[in-house]
């Protein structure tokens, strides 16, 4: 139905302005309110009869008050001022006394041609701005929390908790806009807070504060003291003046003027401080004050799991290189090298271990082997065997030891799950022309022997794995080993290494690397087997075996 314009003009303009649900209020040029809409009641809980004829200025809090005499509106009389023509927020007086924060939009009313100009006018428009306000402080919230978990991601990607620590400042700055920051650790030692590190935005410097991280604070000393002895961050928004802040000199000359402090916690135990500096004075909203609280308590928890793990890493570490040999020996006329990687579980002892050793009538006995699985068991399977293999070396007999190995494994079986154990044994002399060798394989991948003319060949007749049966019957095979020849020794952590598609790397491609003339000697023969190893993984979603090698060559 076509909206009748000739009836809505004959509609007095005060019915109109009755009828919005927004509150209205008219105020002559004196500032003296002339009109105000029914919605005012429901704003600001006042009759509109009775506004008529006060001044529009007792509506505002008397923080803001200039004056009594109506006239501190001056966009009435003068038709200029900042609330002219645009929407503030700002605070007014509800009638029962509380302030009611509002979206104030101010135009002015111009009178008809020909009247005087005292009869200038001014409309106010009042909308509640509480929802508003709650959306904003939602929205903000929402950006700390962003932050924060920005935060997290650039830790969860660390290797160690030093390493999560110093990108912990960069990404609160950028997420926060803060200019600087500092990091303030608890020293096990002396139990005081020493610098851990200084962060500043770009195109920011602050030499002065930079020349203060000699300083160390104890509870209660300066920003960082107070908040470790009170757990829970700490603003300071005038850092030149406040007699908490004992860097004032440091801030005035570096023109940093506020600052913001928040505990880093594992549990109670406060593991540091770091502290957000801005250029600018600015307010820092409860808001932040909260989700730097929360931040601080993730993030304690985050870099102590950091700390617990690369305690584990360095335990298994240490575990795994008593589980190898410190060094290789020198066997006269033989080249050794070895190469060791432990697989996806970095803070887990992995499986595989490899051995050299002199037997008493000058012949050498070499050792590979590889455990099922990994962890405490595995590497107790795993020192078992390698002890135990080197109890039996005397018989001078490859099947002997491993018919050893397979008895104290047997015997060492619990009720858990089955671990076995694949292992390849030879023991190492000289021979008419050359070296030889008597070789013995429990169910482990067959040595490789590359002879000086590049051919490459598997050796052994492999029996079943160490630890399942008793009855394992174990045999020698003896192969010549002519000068130029290499002999490589393997865990199946090589050709079953994956590449991102899953495709293993697979022993006809390790004989074919072996082929190439740079591992006609152990040590290129090592270095290559790794290298290729490596490149198949890398990048690989599927977790990487632990893997040994060992090659020995007779040198041409």
């Amino acid at each position: 139905m076509p909206m009748d314009l000739g009836r809505l003009s004959a509609v007095p303009a005060e019915h109109l302005l009755d009828a919005l649900p927004d509150a209205v209020v008219v105020a002559d040029v004196q500032g003296r309110v002339t009109y105000a809409n029914p919605a005012i009641r429901t704003l600001l809980g006042h009759d509109p009869a009775e506004l008529i004829g006060r001044p529009l200025t007792r509506a505002l809090p008397a923080r803001f008050q200039s004056g009594v005499d109506g006239r501190a509106l001056r966009p009435v009389s003068t038709g200029q001022g900042e609330l002219l023509g645009r929407t503030t927020q700002l605070p007014v007086l509800h009638a029962a006394g509380h302030e009611v924060t509002v979206d104030l939009t101010v135009a002015r009313l111009e009178p008809f041609p020909g009247a005087a100009p005292e009869e200038r006018s001014v409309v106010c428009v009042l909308r509640d701005a509480s929802t508003t306000i709650l959306l904003e402080r939602q929205l903000q919230v929402s950006r700390y929390l962003t932050a924060t978990l920005r935060v997290t991601a650039a830790l969860t990607e660390a290797a160690d908790a030093d390493v999560a620590f110093q990108r912990l400042l960069p990404t609160l700055c950028t997420e926060l806009d803060w200019d600087a920051a500092v990091l303030w650790e608890a020293d096990e030692h002396s139990g005081r807070l020493v610098h851990a590190g200084t962060w500043t935005a770009r195109d920011v410097e602050v030499p002065a504060l930079r020349g203060e991280t000699r300083r160390t604070f104890g509870r209660g000393e300066g920003l960082p003291g107070l908040v470790r002895q009170q757990r829970a961050p700490v603003v300071i928004e005038d850092l030149w003046s406040d007699p908490r802040f004992l860097r004032q000199e440091a801030a005035r000359s570096d023109d940093v003027r506020t600052g913001v402090a928040f505990p880093v916690l594992r549990g109670e135990t406060v593991l540091g401080v770091c502290e957000l500096f801005s250029r600018p004075r600015r307010i820092v909203p409860p808001e932040l004050i909260e989700v730097l609280a929360h931040a601080g308590r993730q993030i304690g928890q985050f870099l102590d799991r950091l700390r617990a793990a690369s305690e584990i890493r360095s335990l298994a570490e240490t575990l795994q290189r008593s589980l190898l040999p410190s060094h290789l020996p020198d066997i006269p006329g033989v080249e050794l090298a070895a190469h060791y990687r432990a697989g996806g579980g970095a803070s887990l002892v992995g499986g595989d271990t490899y051995d050299v050793m002199p037997l008493p009538d000058g012949r050498w006995m070499a050792l590979i082997a590889d455990v099922c699985g990994t962890g405490a068991e595995a590497a107790a399977l795993t020192a078992l065997t390698r002890h135990t293999a080197r109890a039996a070396s005397a018989a001078g007999c490859p099947a002997a030891v491993l018919a050893a190995v397979n008895t104290a494994l047997l015997r060492e079986q619990g009720a858990g799950p089955l671990r076995f154990v694949t292992a390849a044994c030879l023991v190492l002399e000289s021979g008419p022309d050359g070296r030889r060798i008597g070789i013995s394989i429990a169910g482990h991948p067959s040595p490789l022997l590359r002879t000086s003319d590049g051919e490459v060949r598997a050796l052994g007749r492999p029996a079943a794995p160490l630890g399942v049966d008793a009855d394992t019957v174990f045999t020698d095979h003896t192969v010549e080993l002519p000068p130029g020849s290499t002999l490589l020794l393997y865990t199946d952590g090589v050709t079953e290494a994956r590449d991102g598609a899953g495709e293993q790397f697979g022993e006809d491609t390790l004989q074919r690397l072996l082929e190439d003339e740079s591992c006609a000697e152990a040590e290129g023969a090592v270095a290559a087997v790794a290298a290729a190893v490596e490149e198949q993984v890398a990048g690989s979603r599927h977790e990487a075996d632990d893997m040994a090698l060992l090659a020995l060559t007779v040198p041409a």
